[in-house]
């Protein structure tokens, strides 16, 4: 038995590896995929052109401003000195935000005018309704450190016999510090990517039997229906394992994005994943003809399995029926699991739930396939 899935085995891998084409999704495709997601799918902001009207025109007035500059994420492109400038500015494009100080915001900020609050009006182009809100809450951070820092100041030069009763308020993001997207989006590529390359190559097994017209010299061969499925399935396994690999290296290397759990739990969550990836690929090429129809069969499953997944839209902003759906789909699971490790560090005694459904599903799926594949050769 072993000898007969073993040559099957390395039949499978020369197929694959003799097509320059296949080489390259094998290789080539996840690693740029990979940078193409990191640099492009983030919801981080940056290089936001900023317009600053600064009537008050003070030393405070300019240190708020520069407080802007030196966070990092703004860039003044105008100084417009009228409110129709700002505004063509805006309407335009050539500015996504407007800082507005009046006349006094120095005074009102060194407390020398106690009955009049400091006042800085922040107006941000709202086309892009998510941007804009990333944007604001940017400007509303860079001010509150303004703030307690001018509050600090305002207190010692008073000598602190009169403390303005206030709310320190220090907030902290545990397990992504710096709040960089890309730390959450890189784990959630290599489970879209391992899941993608796998079902495309496994769909593809039998209906290249089938076209190449081997099919029939397979079935009257001394192999069982298992031994068979094993010979297919083992080689697409070690090459999804050798893409997490290969993505987690870009991940950390690349992008430093911490990996703060166990690579032996990884690659054991890995495998349960590719139990299910790999069923679903066998049933999609059993029932196909053509290897266009296991491609199209591939991305009818793929493209809602990502949607319902978690990776781009909440699983809690769903409709309630919707989220049930999401239960039966791997990707879910995988995705918190491969997160987990990654930024969290969690262990099996956590993420023992979503193991256990991975294992389910897989199970399930790799016996639908093997059903499958017994009436197809009867």
């Amino acid at each position: 038995m072993g000898g007969r899935i073993f040559r099957l085995m390395v039949k499978e891998f020369y197929e694959v590896l003799r097509d320059p084409r296949l080489r390259g999704v094998i290789i080539v495709v996840p690693i740029l995929q990979t940078l193409i997601f990191g640099y492009a799918v983030t919801t981080d902001v940056k290089h936001i052109k900023l317009a600053v009207t600064d009537r008050d025109n003070t030393a405070i007035s300019r240190e708020f401003t520069e407080k802007f500059v030196n966070s990092g994420r703004f860039e003044i492109v105008a100084r417009p000195q009228s409110d129709r400038e700002a505004s063509s500015l805006i309407d335009s494009g050539g500015a996504q935000a407007l800082l507005r100080l009046e006349h006094g915001f120095g005074a009102d900020i060194a407390g020398f005018r106690p009955r009049h609050p400091a006042q800085a009006q922040f107006i941000v182009d709202g086309a892009d309704s998510n941007t804009a809100g990333i944007v604001a809450s940017y400007a509303s951070l860079i001010a509150g450190d303004f703030a307690a820092e001018r509050l600090k100041i305002n207190l010692s030069r008073t000598g602190g016999q009169r403390p303005v009763p206030s709310v320190n308020l220090e907030p902290r993001a545990w397990f992504n510090d710096s709040l960089e997207s890309i730390n959450f989006f890189i784990p959630g590529v290599i489970a879209i990517l391992v899941m993608l390359v796998t079902l495309m190559m496994t769909g593809m097994a039998i209906v290249r039997e089938k076209e190449a017209g081997t099919m029939e010299l397979l079935m009257v061969m001394p192999i069982r229906p298992v031994e068979f499925i094993l010979g297919k399935t083992i080689p697409f396994a070690i090459i999804g394992f050798i893409d997490v690999l290969l993505v987690t290296g870009v991940g950390v290397y690349w992008f430093d994005v911490p990996v703060r759990g166990s690579i032996s739990l990884l690659m054991g969550a890995t495998s349960l994943y590719l139990m299910t990836t790999l069923g679903i690929g066998l049933f999609i090429s059993t029932v196909s003809s053509t290897q266009q129809q296991a491609m199209m069969g591939t991305f009818l499953f793929f493209f809602p399995a990502m949607l319902l997944s978690g990776f781009i839209f909440p699983i809690n902003n769903m409709p309630e029926i919707v989220q049930w759906l999401t239960l039966l789909n791997p990707l879910r699971y995988f995705l918190v699991v491969i997160r987990a490790i990654f930024l969290k560090g969690s262990g099996i005694e956590i993420l023992w739930p979503e193991l256990l459904a991975l294992f389910a599903i897989g199970l399930s799926t790799l016996a639908l396939a093997l059903s499958r594949f017994k009436k197809t050769l009867g």
